[in-house]
This record gives structure tokens, sequence and C-alpha cells, in this order.
């Protein structure tokens, strides 16, 4: 078994141990409430809410954040289409999602990307609630896993995919 195959398997075996816990009443409640919030327009909202009521810190966070998503959307659909890994609850059969994807193909995580992007601009221009924003890009990202839509590893590249253009994002901002 190669390098790859061994990750696959490990990811399969984490994925099962993960969506064992989802099935519970509460829980698929709460990670169905935890993805949406991922879903996207929140950060705009909040980021233009942030614009309007901390004008200097907030109008820098809502343009670096612009940048960063314009720079993470794309390179995201381009991956996924590229990647076309197929989503859990499409590749076992017997296995049902908890919710209907939005797409056909799971890596890597568009939820776990546009959460951790938003998390990483926290991070930049208001340290001192950057946990919080960790903390809520993690429990996003586990939602879709716990949802069965997702793969540990889809989440974990979604993240790293998140925090790089984020930097990108913030980078390109300092220097327009």
């Amino acid at each position: 078994m190669n390098r790859l195959q061994k990750l696959n398997a490990f990811d399969t075996r984490a994925f099962y141990w993960f969506n064992g816990y989802g099935r519970s009443t509460p829980v698929l409640t709460s990670s169905r409430w935890i993805s949406r919030m991922g879903d996207g327009s929140l950060y705009l909202l909040l980021g233009l809410a942030l614009a309007l009521w901390e004008a200097e810190d907030g109008r820098a966070f809502l343009q670096a954040g612009l940048i960063a998503y314009a720079i993470e959307l794309p390179l995201y659909l381009v991956l996924k289409n590229t990647i076309r890994r197929d989503r859990p609850c499409h590749r076992y059969a017997g296995f049902q999602a908890a919710i209907e994807p939005s797409d056909k193909f799971s890596f890597p995580s568009g939820h776990a990307a546009a959460a951790f992007v938003f998390a990483t601009l926290l991070a930049e221009f208001y340290p001192s609630i950057a946990p919080l924003g960790f903390a809520l890009a993690t429990l996003v990202g586990g939602s879709r896993v716990m949802l069965g839509v997702h793969y540990p590893t889809d989440i974990l590249a979604g993240a790293l995919l998140g925090m790089l253009t984020a930097g990108l994002g913030i980078g390109l901002w300092e220097v327009l």
C-alpha cells in the first residue's frame, strides 16, 4: 500500500469515527447551524458591519477581506474541479449525509477555506478575538465532517487554503 492509499484509508477511518458522533440529534442539529454560519453571507455582513462601526480598522478589514476572498474563491473552484474527489456521501453505498451538498466534489472544503480566511483576517486586524475566530472556523470545518459531506483532509486542505489566501490578500492590501 503506497502513502496515498494509506492516507486515504486513514482519512476514511477518521471520517467514519467523527461521523459516528455526528448522528446524535443534538450534535446533528448544532452541526447544521454551525455549517450554515460558514455559508459565506455572514462573513460579508460582519465585514460591512465592522467597516461601518470601526471606520479605519473596519474598512481595512473589509478591503483586505474582499481581496482575500477574490483570490480564495476561484482558486478553491479550480482545485475542487481539477482534483474531483467524490464526497463521502456519494462514494459509499448505504451512507446518507445529513444535508444535501451544494456540489459533487469534496476537496478542498470551501466552507473551511472561507472560515479560515475570516479567522486569519481577524487575527491580523483584531488579534484579541483571533482565538474565537479560529475556534469558530474549526467548528465550521468539523461540522462538515459530522454532516457527512467532507473527509477530515478536505477540511485541513480548506483551512490551509484559507489561511494562505488570507495572508496573500492582506499582503496585497498592504501594498495597494
